[in-house]
């Protein structure tokens, strides 16, 4: 297979960005020109395994999932249109690849997340503590220091609720790709992406009171 990942893609932590894929270097890909072919796996398995891994956490599930996503993408490269940038086109398909796999591991159940919901009294006002300082888990994201510590915590959240916070809030996916990609309706994930915020905002309370790191 001339598009295979090979030791150095994997390992290595691509930080440019990919070069423009005109015209050109598509028709030398659909003619499956060996070169051309390289050079677009290597300018794009950096990105797309970091897609993978935030889905699947396991660096040989991202690897297995992108390896499937090139597959695709070779083979449906005659019916890309260009109406949207190929970059975009690719991202849909990793993260198909990648929730596919998850979806075999049987780990999208909804497990419940009520303890990390917020608590209301009988006048429908939010029970808690007044709060020193705050920060919004937005903002710690922009904290170096803590912006490792937000995502374990967003790792840990249980997958079915993490999923679609990480396709919404972090792949910058529309609500209805989101529906689409999970199969759920649209309603269902802002119900769901809902919970996993307020249940991320729950985990991150001693920072955003400036209490912890």
């Amino acid at each position: 297979m001339p598009w295979a990942l090979s030791a150095t893609v994997r390992t290595r932590v691509v930080t440019r960005s990919p070069q423009p894929d005109g015209p050109d270097l598509l028709g030398l890909l659909k003619s499956g020109q060996p070169e051309a072919t390289e050079r677009f796996v290597r300018d794009h398995a950096g990105w797309m395994l970091a897609v993978a891994r935030r889905i699947l956490k396991e660096n040989s599930l991202a690897e297995d999932a992108v390896q499937g996503a090139f597959a695709n993408i070779f083979k449906a490269l005659d019916r890309f249109d260009g109406r949207s940038a190929i970059k975009t086109w690719m991202h849909t398909i990793v993260v198909n690849q990648a929730l596919m796999l998850l979806r075999r591991q049987k780990r999208l159940k909804e497990d419940l997340v009520d303890d990390l919901q917020p608590v209301f009294d009988k006048n429908g006002c939010r029970v808690e503590d007044l709060w020193p300082t705050f920060e919004t888990p937005e903002t710690l994201m922009q904290q170096s220091q803590v912006r490792d510590r937000v995502k374990q915590e967003i790792e840990a959240l249980p997958d079915a609720y993490r999923i679609v916070l990480l396709l919404r809030d972090v792949e910058e996916l529309s609500t209805a790709e989101t529906a689409a990609a999970l199969d759920m309706s649209e309603a269902a994930v802002k119900v769901r992406l809902h919970r996993a915020r307020a249940a991320l905002k729950k985990r991150l309370e001693p920072m955003m009171r400036g209490q912890a790191l």
